[in-house]
């Protein structure tokens, strides 16, 4: 697990030596990093999987000690919510190089550089057990991301990424306080500092206190999600990002938001997350509608596609909410073919736009009779986000309907 986090991070060190190279040698290289660190995920991932395809519940290794006066901990650890996460992540970054080969035409050591530190950031914290490390991982992604949104953007591009940069350290800030107080919670009970997973899950934090620390978690992966109404960055972010930067923004970032949820505010705040239920599933359905009927008016592609990823996480975080296994099963796997069916339609609009640097509908017309190959993948990517049946957008939202419907 150590190799598959940090590969990438070490690639990034030739490309400090590649200073008079042509461009076509970094990319060349940026995409044999990304198939070494999928042909390195692949085995590992499916070596987890048992006969019937059900992931086995890996002991951790041994946690290494990094702060011991502390108890901060390396502790890693995958299981069956982390695998398909961490599958899409590595299968979308040599997609990404490849989407991105004509349309980055400048400072490619660093863009190629950036996605790979992104990369780190990513599956650091999918496979995180202890808190700290998974708070050092979470702000990791956060300066890659920024500089993709403002280097390589659109014409507005520093405003949407000094708002990225501004909605996420706000409240991944207030999330390490309340880290830092379980953690000397722990202490009080034990006499020794933790930030263990493990350890902190049997803290018996009275109701109120979980009220406050469910508060603060929330709202550190409402604004990832992001749920309404801390979802206003999301569009602008997406408008201004380079194509491959919207893809790993749709595909991976904004599911860390509903992985949070999952793995850390619901389990360790029982009490608060029941107590808060009906006012997030209203904030899920509300999301839910809001950003179907917001992309419903909306007159640019990217906009459109946007504002429907914050319909489609709305309907991931009404299962999560639910708390109902079925309405859980549904939510991982939205999470998966949401990454895979907005991953595809960004792409595709980024292949309009390198052709006719424009993302307006009224600027197209007649797509079908010029490009029918083009057309049909369009038709077909859509479907899949509208979820028809049969495609892949259906099963999971029709288990969340099913599992929430209970709620």
């Amino acid at each position: 697990l150590t190799r598959l986090i940090f590969f990438p991070a070490i690639a990034t060190l030739p490309l400090a030596l590649m200073g008079r190279s042509s461009r076509q040698t970094v990319r060349v290289y940026a995409l044999v990093v990304s198939l070494i660190e999928l042909a390195l995920a692949v085995p590992l991932l499916f070596s987890r999987l048992g006969a019937d395809g059900v992931a086995r519940l890996v002991e951790p290794a041994e946690p290494a000690a990094w702060f011991a006066a502390l108890g901060i901990r390396y502790e890693l650890y995958l299981d069956g919510i982390a695998l398909p996460l961490v599958l899409l992540s590595v299968v979308l970054l040599p997609l990404v190089f490849l989407g991105s080969w004509k349309g980055i035409e400048r400072h490619w050591r660093g863009y190629a550089a950036s996605m790979l530190l992104l990369t780190t950031g990513i599956l650091g914290a999918l496979l995180a057990r202890d808190l700290f490390l998974f708070y050092v991982f979470w702000e990791v992604m956060l300066i890659p991301m920024y500089l993709i949104i403002g280097i390589w953007g659109g014409e507005r591009r520093i405003y949407a990424a000094v708002k990225f940069f501004l909605f996420t350290m706000a409240g991944s800030l207030l999330m390490l306080l309340g880290i830092i107080w379980m953690a000397w919670s722990y202490s009080r009970v034990t006499g020794a500092w933790s930030f263990s997973y493990d350890d902190l899950i049997q803290l018996g934090i009275p109701v109120e206190q979980q009220i406050w620390l469910f508060a603060v978690f929330a709202l550190a992966f409402a604004i990832k999600v992001p749920m309404f109404p801390f979802h206003t960055w999301l569009p602008d972010a997406h408008v201004e990002a380079p194509t491959g930067g919207s893809v790993i923004l749709a595909g991976v970032l904004l599911k860390l938001g509903t992985y949070g949820f999952l793995r850390f505010a619901l389990p360790l705040f029982p009490h608060a997350s029941d107590r808060a239920q009906p006012v997030m599933l209203t904030l899920a359905v509300v999301g839910i509608i809001y950003g179907a009927l917001l992309a419903w008016v909306q007159t640019d592609m990217k906009k459109l596609i946007a504002y429907s990823s914050v319909a489609h996480l709305g309907f991931v975080m009404l299962g999560l909410l639910a708390i109902n296994p079925m309405a859980w099963e549904g939510a991982l796997i939205q999470m998966i073919n949401h990454g895979l069916s907005t991953g595809a339609l960004f792409f595709l609009v980024g292949m309009l736009y390198e052709r006719r640097h424009t993302k307006a509908f009224a600027d197209f017309g007649g797509l079908a009779k010029v490009i029918p190959c083009f057309a049909f993948f369009l038709v077909f990517s859509a479907l899949a986000s509208v979820g028809l049946p049969a495609l892949n957008g259906f099963v999971g939202e029709f288990l969340i309907l099913l599992g929430s419907y209970k709620a």
